[in-house]
């Protein structure tokens, strides 16, 4: 089958095309830096500008994994930093998708997954910037999920809490911050790409029943406190 990961250079993205490589998988990335192995198509989720020529005819499933971590005081948050947030985690998506869109539909059954976060499901202080973003990502899957239920593209999403990944290393930079996280979550440690990509791989199942789903997969932090 063929599938496209985008944000595949690092942390979740990363695992995931390597996950899907291992199982004899067409994987395609697209994100700044080239993947070993894989092939990569330019893309900047900030910037976007996609050739989706460059992809297969039919495409069985798309994973967008992009993200933003900016956690401050409401107050200091500028329009930029709220614009930024919006940009590669939504408007990104919607570039993506809108210009694989008809591979999707050749496939005759497509699977969608996007990335939310804890954030989004509960109130947590200094996360008004990325709650807000990937509210719109949920919000994004749900109406999708209904769009193209006809066309039998299921669009679901994950929405991880805190992951030991690049993106989060300044949260996770010192044994006392990484007992911290751990202490914060009832599973008693924070996410690892593992735990994530196994998620997308249960995503990206041909025959999955559901659609318009967002998956908790945040060491129980959004469902026990």
């Amino acid at each position: 089958m063929n599938y496209l990961v985008v944000g595949a250079s690092s942390g979740i993205g990363a695992e995931v095309a390597n996950l899907l490589k291992s199982q004899g998988h067409q994987v395609f990335t697209a994100q700044r830096r080239n993947v070993e192995g894989l092939p990569h198509i330019p893309f900047d989720a900030s910037q976007p500008n996609f050739d989706f020529s460059a992809l297969p005819d039919e495409l069985h499933g798309v994973v967008y994994a992009p993200g933003t971590i900016q956690l401050k005081p409401f107050h200091r948050f500028s329009m930029e930093d709220f614009q930024h947030d919006f940009q590669v985690n939504v408007l990104g998506a919607v570039h993506v998708l809108q210009g694989c869109l008809p591979k999707l539909k050749k496939a005759n059954g497509a699977n969608v997954v996007l990335f939310s976060s804890v954030a989004a499901q509960m109130g947590m202080g200094f996360h008004a910037s990325i709650a807000a973003a990937k509210s719109a990502v949920e919000g994004l899957t749900r109406s999708l999920a209904a769009e193209w239920a006809p066309a039998q593209i299921k669009v679901n999403a994950i929405a991880p809490s805190l992951t030991n990944t690049p993106l989060a290393s300044s949260l996770l930079s010192t044994p006392e911050k990484m007992e911290a996280s751990a202490k914060r979550h009832p599973l008693g440690r924070v996410g690892e790409s593992g735990d994530l990509a196994a998620s997308v791989q249960f995503l990206l199942q041909p025959n999955l029943w559901m659609t318009g789903t967002v998956l908790q997969v945040d060491g129980g932090m959004g469902n026990t406190k």
